[in-house]
């Protein structure tokens, strides 16, 4: 291991979800997320969507067959394999694009080049606080105004929220998976220049996990 712990962290994590995804094809089943649905109406005249942390693709997929285009980026190769199996399968291939890519980097696409953007509990892996900022800020860059940005976070009101280890800046981890959990004030302040943002608290598994769906809108430049 190197001497940044971050860095380091951010190495455990990607190849955890590798091996994951790897031992458990399909971990999360082809039913969508209950997030997904509801992204589907804030994208209801979206015509590309962008899918952050989009895993083995059961809402990619699913947004899909709803008729959008969906871009679908995730830093498991493996994971990203199994998406473009069951896209082919599925007869969605012409609708579905995947690309390796860690959310940690710059998004790699053109400004202003997607109607919507969706990331089902992507914000709140082990990114650092400054990461989530700046992916903030790309959502922002790549998406057209009027289009909807649609994100769910673990909050401090999960259960798991300041047990398993610390890992700094609101990480902790459990059975190696590691959670960044949000207070509302990181929520406000990544809403900060959108249309007001739409909080709605759910919950999702046997915890259950306890999250925030946030829906904001860029305005008009």
């Amino acid at each position: 291991m190197g001497t940044d712990p971050a860095a380091d962290l951010a190495a455990d994590q990607r190849a955890h979800w590798q091996e994951t995804y790897r031992r458990h094809p399909g971990m999360y089943g082809a039913e969508p997320s209950d997030a997904a649905r509801h992204a589907a109406e804030a994208f209801a005249d979206a015509g590309t969507v962008l899918e952050l942390g989009a895993g083995h693709g059961r809402d990619a997929l699913w947004l899909a067959g709803q008729g959008l285009r969906v871009q679908a980026l995730d830093f498991s190769a493996t994971a990203l394999e199994q998406l473009d199996r069951s896209a082919a399968d599925l007869g969605l291939a012409d609708r579905v694009a995947t690309r390796l890519h860690d959310a940690r980097e710059p998004l790699p696409l053109p400004d202003a080049s997607v109607d919507g953007v969706f990331a089902h509990m992507l914000l709140c892996m082990a990114l650092s606080t400054e990461q989530i900022r700046s992916l903030a800020a790309e959502v922002r860059r790549v998406l057209r105004p009027g289009g909807a940005f649609v994100y769910t976070v673990r909050h401090t009101g999960d259960a798991h929220h300041g047990t398993g280890i610390p890992r700094g800046d609101g990480i902790f981890e459990h059975g190696g998976f590691a959670v960044h959990f949000f207070d509302r004030d990181l929520v406000d302040e990544l809403a900060r220049g959108w249309h007001p943002a739409q909080v709605h608290p759910f919950t999702e598994g046997e915890l259950p996990r306890r999250l925030w769906r946030v829906t904001m809108v860029r305005p008009s430049d």
